[in-house]
């Protein structure tokens, strides 16, 4: 570490120890308000006090230390919790509105309730975002007694409730809910033709748990609602013949990280004589060579049980973080069909896209958010850049005592399976519990035959049973038990040692406690420190390894000649340069995705700003604020969403081929925005001469069969999925394009006039 980043780092850490210091102060302040002697109506008229001064203005700040108190004491009634000091500290962090990091088993849930309880006394509605329906469902069940014995409600919203259901959940005084469902539920609503069919109210405050997860990895992934699927598309199956037809370095070449697919010369020659379709480089096979291009991402850079599997007719992508099915993903639009394609399926793709919205920015839609994670540290640049959320690192109740073990690494691939199931035979013939985290369904079903031919029962985890993940997770620390698990599955889920059996868990605390391996490195430290903190909850003893080869395809893709070694050997590598080298490898890659993550928020930023502008009108129509006849209310609504969802085809259409102008001299950023601001300022006036043309036929009608007639109602049903744009075909990403690779594409181009300079 450098001079100036030592200052930097000592300015932090004494900053850091000022601001916790304050916090202790009013924690302490919290432990002496000692209300062991009230009664439950005496709690529940203090609570009823704190309401009234919360309602009539007074600062929450000056509440914090009765609410809280408060808390504390119902906690130790209704559930026998009696929350640490740390969790008070944590507590007041989430308050002041801080992205705490608190180790896995330190009670995070807990320390939620009381800024929950607290910004809800307001009457405003607090939302706490979980990462899954059954954290939702199980952390407001299980929190529920606390906020009902002081007076407030809580309830969970789930996937697939009824519209009443969840109106009614929306209007509890703390709703737990997962983002992605709140997102949705959000799209519905700005499509509503009647106030009725809305579920949200105006957003107040909100809680991100899993932060890491839901504000970084899953923030720019854009929620998306549609009209009715179409399944049409049968040119892919031709497209996904012609992809398998053609060979690697004759007819394409991939970019320096593997990240990207394209066409050479002779491959441009050869599928123009495949498809018959005369120059593809013309204006008028613009879409067919998109097309092209992403049947031949799908075929080459799309690994069945790596990044997706087939279950049931359909495809269902793999989350890259958390190794589970991410449900209701879909690739960007032209890929989702050519995977389909491929797999010889049905696409499931298609229908008219009415509105969507990423999770960062609907996230921004809430005036007060604070947010909890195991893992936050790392990427707290990141969360500071996008979101001005600082990070606290709140100490742990007990010394954490996991010893993490340098990386084991092997020159192949043979050699780091091979010493893998070795270190867990002699592991597991102690009875010593083991969690492994394994990168895909693949390797996890492979490492569970090899265990089950060595004779070693195991559990496994993975995209293919998701649904039993907690059940199997809570069991991962009895005794004997190995878990082969594919990421992060099951967070949100202590593991105990010995299951929460206290006898057991001696036992095994005795054998070194949880022993997580990991069986390959992951893009981002912070995955790679998740999987670590599932051992040494609470100060338990446990213990971490990492076995890596320079095999590993993150290594293969990113290691700039590290992998270049000498001779085999099957001993793992003792090398401290490697590892310096290695580490400095995921440094970069988590660089790159932090720049990849900027400049795709760079063109969502400015369609989601006029969004926002739109929807503001549209809400004051909806909400009876214009003194609009119902018909005039009707024919405006309708309108701004036809409109809309035009401006939102439109904007995917040139985002897709936006490259193509920035080639040679403009940025394509920058000719997304000219173009995107200039179609948006046509809107108005269209949505203006179409209503007043439709309010002509109706003569003034208010009547519903009416609107009925003329079509002025919403599709009879509507979908809901996630963009993933972690792939993009090269057409769509240009940003890891090598200079070689550029130049070379532009002299095809400028071989080929297919669009000439005057649109370059």
């Amino acid at each position: 570490m450098n001079v100036a980043a030592k200052l930097i780092q000592n300015f932090w850490d004494r900053d850091a120890r000022i601001r916790l210091n304050s916090f202790r102060d009013k924690a302490l302040l919290i432990r002496q308000r000692n209300l062991d002697a009230w009664d439950e109506k005496q709690l529940q008229e203090e609570s009823l006090r704190l309401k009234k001064e919360a309602k009539a203005g007074t600062p929450l700040d000056d509440l914090l230390i009765d609410a809280y108190a408060l808390v504390c004491e119902a906690a130790k009634r209704t559930l026998g919790l009696q929350p640490y000091d740390v969790q008070i500290i944590a507590a007041i962090a989430l308050h002041e509105r801080f992205l705490i990091e608190q180790h896995t088993g330190e009670g995070k849930t807990l320390s939620a309730v009381m800024p929950a309880y607290l910004h809800a006394l307001t009457g405003e509605g607090v939302h706490v975002l979980t990462f899954n329906d059954y954290l939702a469902k199980r952390d407001a069940d299980w929190m529920g007694p606390i906020y009902r014995v002081l007076g407030l409600t809580a309830s969970a919203v789930q996937a697939g409730m009824p519209l009443s259901e969840k109106r009614e959940a929306y209007a509890a005084d703390i709703t737990y809910v997962t983002a992605k469902e709140a997102g949705f539920d959000y799209l519905r609503d700005t499509i509503a033709l009647d106030e009725v069919e809305t579920v949200h109210r105006p957003f107040h405050y909100v809680i991100v748990d899993e932060a890491d997860s839901l504000l970084l990895d899953e923030a720019r992934v854009p929620l998306v609602i549609a009209g009715e699927p179409d399944s049409s598309g049968k040119e892919g199956y031709h497209l996904a013949e012609i992809a398998r037809r053609l060979q690697e370095e004759v007819h394409f070449d991939f970019d320096e990280f593997k990240r990207n697919v394209y066409l050479n010369e002779a491959g441009s020659a050869r599928a123009e004589s495949l498809l018959d379709c005369g120059n593809l480089y013309e204006d008028h096979n613009n879409q067919l060579l998109m097309a092209l291009n992403c049947a031949l991402h799908a075929e080459l850079l799309l690994k069945r049980d790596v990044d997706y599997i087939v279950r049931n007719g359909k495809i269902e992508l793999i989350d890259e973080y958390t190794g589970r099915v991410a449900e209701n993903r879909h690739l960007p639009e032209g890929l989702q069909a050519a995977l389909y394609a491929k797999e010889g399926l049905p696409s499931q793709a298609g229908g008219k896209v009415l509105g969507t919205i990423t999770l960062q920015h609907f996230l921004s839609l809430y005036p007060k958010i604070c947010g909890m994670t195991a893992t936050a540290h790392v990427s707290a640049i990141e969360f500071e850049d996008i979101y001005s959320l600082e990070v606290v690192q709140i100490p742990p109740n007990r010394e954490n005592k996991r010893i993490d073990h340098p990386h084991r690494i092997y020159t192949h691939k043979e050699a780091k399976f091979k010493a893998l199931v070795h270190e867990i035979l002699t592991a597991h013939g102690t009875g010593r519990p083991i969690l492994i985290g394994t990168s895909s369904v693949e390797e996890s079903d492979t490492l569970a035959d090899a265990l089950s031919v060595a004779g070693v029962p195991c559990q496994v985890l993975n995209a293919k049973n998701d649904a039993e993940e907690a059940e199997i997770i809570a069991k991962a620390g009895e005794l004997g038990a190995v878990t082969v698990s594919t990421n992060m599955a099951g967070r949100g889920v202590d593991i105990r040692l010995g299951g929460g059996n206290p006898e057991q868990g001696r036992m095994v605390a005795g054998l070194g406690g949880l022993y997580v391996i990991g069986t390959h490195m992951h893009q981002s430290v912070r995955i790679d420190n998740q999987l670590r903190g599932r051992s040494g909850r609470q100060g338990d003893p446990g213990a971490s390894v990492f076995f890596v080869s320079l095999e590993d395809e993150l290594l293969l893709q990113f290691g700039d000649g590290i992998t270049k070694r000498g001779s085999r050997q099957n001993e793992a590598l003792e090398d401290p340069v490697l590892r310096d080298k290695i580490d400095h490898i995921q440094r970069t890659i988590m660089g790159q995705n932090f720049h990849i993550r900027q400049e795709l928020n760079s063109y969502s930023d400015v369609v989601e700003s006029q969004r926002r502008m739109l929807y503001k009108k549209r809400l004051s129509i909806l909400k009876g604020e214009t003194l609009m006849s119902p018909s005039e209310q009707r024919v405006q609504l309708f309108y701004i969403d036809k409109f809309w969802a035009d401006h939102l085809a439109y904007a995917s259409y040139i985002r897709e081929g936006i490259h193509l102008t920035g080639l040679v001299k403009h940025n394509p950023i920058d000719e997304f925005h000219d173009q995107i601001i200039q179609a948006y300022e046509q809107i108005p006036a269209d949505i203006d001469r179409e209503s007043a043309t439709m309010l002509a036929k109706l003569g003034g009608s208010n009547d519903p069969a009416m609107w009925e007639k003329f079509g002025l109602k919403n599709p009879p049903s509507t979908w809901t999925y996630i963009i993933n744009d972690h792939y993009q075909p090269y057409l769509l990403n240009r940003g890891s394009w090598t200079t070689g690779t550029m130049i070379a594409y532009l002299l095809r181009r400028l071989a080929r006039p297919m669009l000439g300079w005057s649109k370059l």
